[in-house]
Order: C-alpha cells, then structure tokens, then sequence
C-alpha cells in the first residue's frame, strides 16, 4: 500500500468488495435458497425459513466474538477465517438432503458472514474516518446494496439453470475470491499501523496520537438512546429482512421467474442510490429523526407489498422497500459511533446487532409460518409492516444521535 496517499479509501474499497460478495451470496443469497431448496426439495417454507432464522441468530451470536477478536487482534485474520469458513459451508450446501442437514449447515455458514460482515467492515471504517464518517460508512455499506445487484442475480442464474447441488460449489469458490484477497490487499486494520491519522492528518515523529474517544459499554448499554436503537432496530430488521428473505418466492408466485430475479435487482439497485444519498443527506439532518422516518416509509412499502398483485405493482413496491433498506441498515453502526464514538465501538455495536439479530433471525421465521398458516404472503407483509411502525415509533423517541458536550 503506497505511503503518499491516504490509504483510507483503498480501506472503504475493501470493505465494500468484502460486504458486495458476504450479502449477494449470503443476506440477499439466502431468499434464492430458500426458493430453490423449497422448489427442488419440495420442503414447507417454514422449515426452510427456520434455517434462515438459525443463519441471522448464529451470526449475530458470533459477532460478539468477532467484536473480542478484532479488538485484540488484526481483524483481516478474522475476515480471512471468514471468507474460507464461508465459501466451504456455501460450496456443499447443494449436498443437503433434509432439513436438519440445512440447520447445522447454515450454522457454519453464519460463522463466515460474520467474520467477513458488518463487525469488522464497519469498525475498520470507523477507525480510519472520523470527521467524514457518514461518506465513508455509506459508500463502504453501498457493498451491500451491490451485492444484490451484481452478485445475487447471477447466483440465481446459476442455481436455476445448473440446480444446488451443481452451482453451490461455485458459488463456495466465489465466496473465498471475493473475500479474502481484497482483505489482505486493499484493508489496513487502523490508520496508525499504515503511519495516518483518522481522515487523512499525516502522524508526526515524536507526537503523541491521542486515544481512540468514546463512550464505555457500560454506560452505553445504560442509556435510552442506545435501548431505542436496539429495540428499533429488532423491529426494524427483522421486519426488513423477513421481507427481503421471502420477496423472490413472494413475485415468483404472483408473477413469474424474470420478475422474481429483477425484484432482487430492483431492491437492491434502489437501495444504493438511495445509501448513496443518504449518506449525504445525514450530515444536514437529525439522525434519529431521520432513521424514525425511513422505518415508518419501510413499514408503508411492506403494506403495499402484501396488496400488490401486478408486475408493476410489485416492482414500485420493491423500489420504496429498497430505498429503505439501503439506508436503515447503513444507520444503526452510524448512530452508535456518533453516539458513543470509537473507542468501544466493536463491543457496544455488536452487543446492539446481536438484540437486532433477534428479530432478524425471527422475521423470516414468522413469515415463512404465516404464509403456510394463513394462505400466502399478504398477512405476512401486513405483519411485518406493524412490526416496522411500531419500530419507528421507538426509534423517535430514543433522543438525539449527535450531543453537545459543551
């Protein structure tokens, strides 16, 4: 890595290449598997979206641990663990032949996510910007978003025209290439092991760097603002990602395939203009305020997504969801950092995205059950946009992200 030029945005490259290939082939890959495995298997989609539920509350689990790990040790020794733990558990994951299989499968697969996910990409992210944080979070987090553009629509692709058992194993390999390389290339795991400061000060010989700032996890864990966030955000997420897990099935039994592969397209598509822009937009505007908005527009898309019965329809529906998803999951490591700064950042925001997992691993669960129980995805969607309400109401009365200290 050259010592001329800041290195902070090579950091925000890697980043965003590690968070496209973790979400396209695992947070958005998940809905694919979920429709193949109940189309070539024949399974109930409430056992499968009970896999979904183990994945999201396995990773979140394990994000405690990755917190400890990259608090003590250089963090692209985890996002490499990651990356080969990941692709190995994705590579044989056509092999399964019941469900239990697919329970313990995705219990391995969750580990990777989390050692090549939002823990470590978003702390590396906060060490190296402070000042221009909210850019840098939105354009390294737009991986995300492009995940599901790039990357999900091709795995789709794949397992329809090759099948699980033909297309995992390189979906495996794609999984190790887009991780692990760009870990040890482009990511750097804070800015005075490459000789800077936060947003692009060069250090000086003899000149004391000041410790990282923040709030304790103790006192965090303690605040109002930081339970509003955490309940927020079960509701929010969960909400979300129960949407976002069942949407293929959803427009693939309302419409047809080609609109099923372009509903992931469109979210996600959607969803990087609007982090784009909102990553922008954050700076100017309350935060917390701004956050309580966008569950409240998410809670609006779900509702519509459970009426809409046309192409057109759904895929308006998919854009307004999209536009909420790019930015709601791009907020909650912002309002934490902005709160509670830097300094125990990994603990006190993956201690916040464990809770959250909470209602993302149940979401999925709660939507495969109510789509079997209460005959399709229209009572699934009215629920889940009640549970994204309610989550905005939380969230707005959780206080201010930003505090004078003054």
């Amino acid at each position: 890595m050259s010592t001329d030029r800041f290195p902070g945005w090579r950091v925000v490259t890697g980043a965003f290449i590690v968070l496209m290939t973790s979400s396209g082939l695992a947070f958005y890959g998940l809905a694919v598997y979920l429709n193949a495995f109940s189309r070539e298997r024949e399974w109930d989609v409430a056992a499968i979206s009970f896999a979904t539920t183990v994945f999201f509350f396995v990773s979140g689990a394990f994000g405690l641990m990755v917190a400890r790990l990259i608090a003590r040790y250089d963090l692209r020794y985890v996002v490499v663990g990651g990356g080969f733990l990941g692709g190995a558990a994705l590579a044989v994951l056509g092999q399964v032949q019941q469900p239990w299989h697919l329970y313990l499968l995705y219990s391995v697969f969750a580990l990777g996510f989390a050692g090549a996910g939002l823990v470590p990409m978003t702390t590396v992210v906060t060490r190296w910007f402070h000042r221009r944080r909210g850019v840098a979070l939105s354009v390294a987090s737009t991986g995300l978003s492009a995940g599901g553009v790039v990357v999900t629509p091709l795995a789709k692709w794949l397992i329809d025209e090759r099948g699980l058992e033909a297309g995992t194993p390189i979906l495996g390999l794609a999984f190790v290439l887009g991780t692990v390389p760009f870990a040890l290339w482009l990511i750097r795991p804070d800015p005075a092991s490459a000789g800077w400061m936060p947003d692009g000060e060069r250090s000086v010989a003899g000149v004391v760097i000041d410790a990282p700032r923040g709030v304790p996890f103790a006192e965090a864990a303690k605040s109002r603002f930081y339970a509003a966030v955490t309940i927020g955000y079960v509701l929010a997420l969960g909400s979300q990602v129960g949407g976002i897990q069942q949407l293929v099935r959803l427009a693939e039994e309302r419409t047809d395939r080609t609109t099923a592969t372009l509903a992931t397209f469109f979210l996600a598509g959607t969803s990087i203009v609007a982090r784009l822009v909102g990553g922008r937009i954050v700076a100017y505007v309350p935060m917390m305020g701004f956050t309580a908005i966008l569950a409240a527009l998410q809670a609006v898309a779900l509702v519509a997504l459970a009426v809409s019965t046309s192409t057109w329809a759904l895929l308006a529906s998919i854009i307004l969801f999209g536009a909420t998803v790019g930015n709601i999951l791009m907020l909650q490591p912002l309002l934490i950092a902005e709160r509670f700064g830097v300094a125990d950042y990994p603990r006190i925001y993956s201690r916040s995205q464990f809770y959250s997992t909470l209602g993302v691993a149940g979401g999925p669960l709660l939507l495969g059950w109510l789509h079997d129980h209460a005959g399709g995805y229209r009572t699934s969607y009215l629920v889940a946009g009640a549970c994204a309400l309610a989550g905005a109401g939380i969230l707005a009365v959780g206080g201010p992200a930003t505090v004078d200290d003054s």
